[in-house]
């Protein structure tokens, strides 16, 4: 996730005015910006990776003339972050530059293309291809329009994308598009502004025009033309009045981060079903090769890797060891060895535990793998290989759209792994693809129908002194993370077990009214859980089910009850079900009065061990 800023105004100079722009959008994005104005026939561009902060003290981006440009703050998926990544990015003239929020799918094979026609490319983006084709478009029909390029461009680009494009051709213009990647257009008296977001431009209007998908916008100072892509057809759309005040503005109306970027899991799960298949395979074959495989992490990125043990073993029947990594160097640190291989997850890159047990690992000549959110930190620099899971920024504390998007990568890794190995037929494999490429869209329900009765658990439940959370199988891990959620933010004692443990212990503490959550996916472990529930209700407990839809049995035996669309496979099954609980943990928290975004005695990325 990224954020653009666009803006062309009737006087006065842009470049101050993307700057403060993307301030305002920084917590889209930070370790990179950029800015490119247009005046006087020729592009001027100021670039660097860092903070907007720290990039304006070295070169301040408010000198760049013109009153025509775009801006740019980058969180990186391809390329890392460096100044010669950083958008915008020029054509092989710099004639044209281009700022990108998304990921194009296909920019391999374009790029390829691209260079056989003799374009020189210069950063390790996909965004880059987007500009040489616009070049190249110009170039095979000198006589067409900037519009014409953009359309043209934009129709051969696989995957998500919003982007600005301005060039020499049309000075006076600026060329915007989107499919799947948010794009909005503010206008007043005297300027037309385009946007990732509407913070970026409200301290200058609240008069805002929503693109949709599939659309073309040319902005320039008469105003704003929609078309759509497909088959170039006028839309008409009046502007929307904006009424937000600017924090709430920067949290798209939702009241705090958290339920934002729950939100966002059915378009974050899109980005990791984007993933380049060079990067899975290669990885893949570093664990096929493997005598042993660690799963090292902490917190919630511990509880995917638990998920994933699972996976890795009923997909590709490979051995693995989730370890938390405070505890990898003393459990299995002299047993490292050359063999050894260490699939470390860390949503910073940066966490200090996981990455004491990486230096041990090396120490010793083991492999060491990475998963992270954050390219260019120390967990990529020490990886032989990684793979970035292009979750976009989590200013939240509490772990959600990060923790889905790593259980989609690893399920994906292990869905590799299964192929290279021959260990599943290919029907079964086409059949969990399929699932797989319904997995945001079901995650999107689940938000959609199941949202407004959660809220009503929570407030039920609001007072409860402790929850149980269990589950069997995969679905253990699911509840390790939903006790780890509902105790991070509401503050609410809670434990969690595999569902056949509780009679070792933890039943003693039911009495009447206690709260369990069983997490209840019509796999192979339903008709023994069934037991697990009434077992706890012979004890008097209140029972919370997340089950798949229809599912009659437990809905008789469960007080409240959340439902997940039908056909979700057993091993992809943490990644919806663990949604409601993210929700009922972020409500119940805010039944008793605290904020989800910033809980007490926590951090986002854990650098100290």
């Amino acid at each position: 996730m990224c954020g653009i800023f666009g803006c062309v105004l009737k006087n006065g100079n842009a470049a101050p005015i993307i700057h403060a722009a993307l301030k305002r959008l920084e917590y889209r994005g930070y370790d990179s910006v950029g800015e490119a104005t247009f005046y006087d026939g020729r592009l001027y561009i100021k670039k660097d990776q860092g903070k907007i902060d720290e990039v304006h003290k070295i070169h301040n981006l408010d000198d760049l003339p013109g009153n025509l440009g775009i801006g740019h703050t980058r969180w990186a998926t391809h390329g890392a972050p460096l100044e010669v990544n950083a958008h915008p990015h020029v054509d092989c003239s710099s004639n044209i530059a281009v700022v990108h929020n998304g990921i194009i799918e296909n920019f391999v094979e374009l790029k390829l293309e691209l260079e056989n026609l003799g374009h020189v490319f210069k950063s390790k983006t996909d965004t880059e291809v987007i500009v040489h084709l616009i070049e190249e478009n110009l170039k095979a029909d000198p006589s067409s329009s900037l519009a014409d390029a953009v359309l043209k461009t934009v129709r051969r680009l696989d995957g998500s994308y919003a982007i600005a494009v301005i060039s020499t051709k049309q000075p006076d213009k600026i060329l915007c598009a989107r499919n799947e990647s948010p794009l909005v257009i503010g206008i007043n008296e005297n300027a037309v502004y385009c946007a990732s977001d509407i913070p970026a431009f409200l301290p200058l209007t609240n008069r805002a025009v929503i693109v949709e998908d599939g659309e073309l916008v040319v902005l320039s100072r008469e105003g704003f033309k929609i078309s759509k892509i497909a088959d170039s057809a006028v839309v008409v759309r009046e502007p929307e009045l904006i009424d937000w005040a600017p924090e709430m503005a920067v949290k798209e109306g939702y009241p705090y981060f958290m339920l934002k970027e729950i939100h966002e899991q059915p378009a974050c799960l899109r980005n990791t079903l984007r993933l380049q298949d060079h990067y899975l395979d290669l990885m893949a074959t570093f664990l096929d090769r493997a005598r042993e495989v660690f799963l090292v992490a902490c917190g919630s990125s511990y509880h995917a890797c638990l998920a994933a043990s699972y996976i890795f073993s009923k997909l590709a029947f490979l051995a693995t060891y989730p370890v938390i990594g405070s505890e990898f160097v003393e459990q299995h640190g002299k047993s490292v060895n050359i063999e050894s291989t260490i699939l470390a997850v860390s949503q910073s890159g940066e966490t200090a535990d996981t990455l004491a047990s990486v230096s041990g690992a090396r120490e010793r000549a083991a492999t060491v793998l990475g998963l992270t959110n954050a390219i260019g930190s120390t967990l990529t620099r020490v990886s032989r290989v990684y793979i970035g899971q292009q979750s976009g920024p989590e200013i939240g504390v509490a772990a959600t759209k990060t923790f889905t998007s790593q259980l989609s990568v690893l399920a994906q890794l292990a869905l590799r792994l299964a192929k290279k190995r021959g260990k599943i037929s290919q029907d079964e494999m086409d059949f969990i693809a399929e699932k797989f490429d319904k997995l945001p869209d079901t995650v999107e329900t689940i938000i959609q129908t199941q949202e407004e009765k959660i809220k009503r658990i929570a407030k039920k439940y609001k007072d409860a002194k402790t929850f149980f959370f269990l589950g069997r199988g995969v679905s253990a891990a699911t509840a390790y993370e939903g006790r780890l959620k509902l105790m991070e933010i509401a503050y609410v004692p809670s434990m969690a077990f595999p569902a056949g443990e509780s009679k070792h212990g933890p039943i003693s503490l039911v009495e009447h009214g206690f709260p369990v959550v069983f997490i209840c996916p019509k796999d192979g472990t339903h008709r023994t859980l069934i037991g697990n529930i009434m077992e706890m209700k012979a004890r008097g407990a209140s029972i919370i089910a997340v089950i798949e839809e229809g599912d009659e049995e437990i809905k008789k035996l469960a007080e409240d009850y959340v439902e997940v669309p039908k056909g979700v496979p057993e091993v992809l099954s943490p990644i919806p079900f663990i949604v409601p609980l993210q929700l009922l943990a972020y409500y119940i928290a805010i039944e008793r009065g605290h904020n989800p975004d910033t809980p007490r005695n926590l951090a986002k990325s854990v650098t100290v061990k």
